[in-house]
This record gives structure tokens, sequence and C-alpha cells, in this order.
């Protein structure tokens, strides 16, 4: 009897945290996912995959067009330069709610942003794809590391979304945004 007790309060302890682990949700399980669909902005060559509930028809990958609009069937063009994925996915859930579905939930996620820049201080410098949940040290793994004269204590980015450039002190969790440029200072002794 004792043996049969600790087995079924051991599974439903593992039952419960396999469902706390579900419950946290891709936002809580990737910081890095959090941060780029909480604060960036879609810009022109982003591509995000958009899902409407129960309306598959509806769902599917769309880019980010020339002129800042995504192209939905029911709804046609509508502008997403600018805004949040959630703010995307408020204003579809709005225009669908528009004469086209009673109560539609959208989620707009991103798929694939703008490319990055390295340039400086690092053997393969130039355009690389953008990955959610990139960071600074993965982005100069990617260009071929360091050369023997960088500076591995502070670099500078500038902001595809507001074009100043900031110096930022290296650590193995700073994101990078789409479309941000990274440069690679050189060191002097």
């Amino acid at each position: 009897m004792g043996i049969l007790r600790f087995a079924v309060s051991a599974s439903l302890a593992l039952g419960v945290a396999v469902i706390a682990a579900c419950s946290t949700g891709p936002a809580m399980a990737n910081p890095q996912a959090a941060s780029v669909s909480d604060s960036y902005r879609l810009g022109v060559g982003d591509e995000i995959k958009i899902t409407v509930y129960d309306e598959p028809t509806l769902s599917g990958p769309k880019v980010v067009d020339g002129q800042g609009a995504i192209t939905m069937d029911f709804i046609g063009a509508t502008e997403v330069k600018g805004l949040t994925l959630s703010e995307a996915s408020r204003l579809i859930e709005a225009k669908l709610k528009d004469g086209w579905l009673r109560d539609p939930k959208v989620i707009a996620e991103m798929t694939k942003g703008r490319p990055y820049y390295i340039l400086g201080e690092v053997n393969r410098a130039g355009e690389y794809p953008f990955t959610s949940g990139l960071t600074i040290m993965n982005a100069i793994a990617a260009a071929g590391d360091f050369t023997y004269r960088a500076d591995k204590k502070k670099i500078m980015v500038t902001s595809a979304d507001t074009g100043v450039e900031r110096e930022v002190k290296l650590s193995p969790t700073t994101p990078v945004q789409p479309g941000d440029r990274i440069r690679i200072l050189e060191r002097y002794f």
C-alpha cells in the first residue's frame, strides 16, 4: 500500500510539473523571444506568422512589403510597419471583426526578421540572417569570432529603429534586434 501511495503521489507531482512548464508559454521559456515580441517594431522585409484561431485559410506566413503592409484575405493590405507583434495582432483582430468574423483571436509571431550587420574587428564582417533569441555573442561567433585586435569588453550597436549608435558592454545575454548594426571596436593596448 505504501509503494502504491508513493507511485500515485510521484505521478501527481510529475503531472503538476508538466502542467506548470506548459503554462509558462513560449515567452517565458525564451526571454529573448519575449523581448523581441514586446518591444520590436515591425519593418519592411520582416516575415511574421499570422495565426487566426479556427481559421486555417487565414493563417500563415506573411512578409511585410515595401509599403510596410501585409496582405490577407477579407481585409486586404494592412499596414503593420512600426507596430509591435501584439499591436499587429490587435489591428488584424479589429479588421476581421469588422464584418467578417464574430470574435477573431489572432496571434502574430516573428519567424524571420530583417538581417543584422556586424562589422569592425571580426573575421567575417557582413550581413547575417536574424533568428529569434539571437545574442551579441552568437552574432560574433557567426562572424568568425574576434580578430586579435578586437576590444572584447565593449561594442557599439546602432538600432534599426532609432538610428542611434550606443556603447554596449559585452555580455553573453545582450540581445540583438533585427536590423541592428554591430560594430566591434579596435583595442589600444
